[in-house]
């Protein structure tokens, strides 16, 4: 990717557009343009068919000139270098500086494109913008303008420093609802470039931006606030604003994953203990009742007790009494 460097040293993260952007472009302007200009030379062809064949000549050539030539060059200059064509592809026209072109670039361009695109059916254009490591053809190197993609992905910003931590929900109530997007980004990539620019030029940039988010927001920097660190610091709570809104907004605690049974249930009793008969509960004779449900797993050390009202076969009368295990 290409990086512009303005006046003041900041590298900008524009894309230069390449061939098949810029042709793109180029044919969807021409498509509006020859539209118009067919539509218009029939209507001047009608009213014109009075008069002499010079006449009709330098009607044609003015309307050639007026609606191929002078419409491009003033689309240019009052959209500040974005045609239709080019608004349709994401493209737009800057100076080398990545500065807005004025009239005087756009009537460059214009003039050469007459050659480049018009009368050698873009051939020439194709050629210079190949040759070109930053695909500008003739009429930009001229013009010292440059194509480039304004669609830039957001995810290509670079790290932002933290603000300070007593400047941490100071700037709550601020209201950033006239900040425009241009502004944001601006402010990023000076707090992303911060410790690569001199630090005097660092300066310079950061007050002018907080003196426009100030004017934007209608608040003024706090007094002993470096610009710095209230750029950082704003941007940071719209950062914050934009998560809650996004995924915290009108949400109350959140429950547990597991739902309310996960919870432990305090005062239950205590699961049985398998394998071991349990004691009697007084000195009486006789096997305890089971409680209901329970399960019943007799030890192997221990044989079964028959029924009181039988002798056993084998080991006697019953007794009543069961051993410990």
């Amino acid at each position: 990717m290409g990086e512009l460097v303005t006046g003041e040293a900041v590298a900008l993260e524009l894309r230069p557009a390449r061939l098949p952007s810029r042709a793109l472009a180029v044919l969807l302007d021409l498509l509006v343009v020859l539209a118009g200009y067919v539509v218009v030379s029939v209507a001047l062809l009608a009213a014109t068919a009075s008069l002499d064949e010079a006449a009709r000549t330098a009607v044609a050539i003015a309307s050639f000139l007026l609606l191929l030539v002078g419409v491009p060059i003033a689309v240019e200059t009052l959209s500040h270098g974005r045609s239709l064509g080019k608004l349709a592809c994401g493209l737009r026209v800057v100076r080398d500086d990545g500065g807005p072109i004025r009239f005087r670039h756009a009537l460059v361009r214009g003039a050469l494109g007459v050659v480049e695109i018009l009368l050698t059916a873009g051939v020439v254009a194709c050629v210079a913008s190949l040759v070109s490591a930053r695909g500008r053809r003739l009429g930009d190197v001229f013009a010292g303008t440059l194509v480039v993609r304004e669609r830039v992905p957001v995810a290509r910003n670079g790290f932002l420093p933290p603000p300070p931590p007593w400047l941490a929900g100071r700037f709550s109530g601020l209201d950033l609802s006239a900040v425009p997007d241009g502004l944001w980004l601006e402010i990023r990539q000076c707090l992303g470039r911060m410790d690569q620019l001199d630090p005097q030029v660092g300066r310079t940039i950061a007050e002018r931006l907080a003196g426009d988010l100030a004017a934007r927001t209608g608040a003024p920097v706090p007094p002993g606030v470096p610009a710095a660190a209230f750029l950082a610091a704003v941007v940071h709570e719209r950062r914050d604003r934009e998560a809650r809104r996004a995924f915290g907004a009108g949400g109350g605690p959140v429950a547990d994953a597991h739902g309310p049974s996960a919870a432990p249930s305090y005062g239950a009793p205590a699961p049985p203990v398998y394998g071991a008969p349990a004691p009697p509960s007084n000195g009486a004779h006789g096997p305890p009742a089971p409680s209901p449900g329970a399960p019943v797993s007799p030890s192997p050390a221990v044989p079964p007790v028959p029924p009181a009202s039988g002798p056993a076969k084998d080991e006697g009368t019953a007794t009543g009494f069961v051993p410990p295990a």
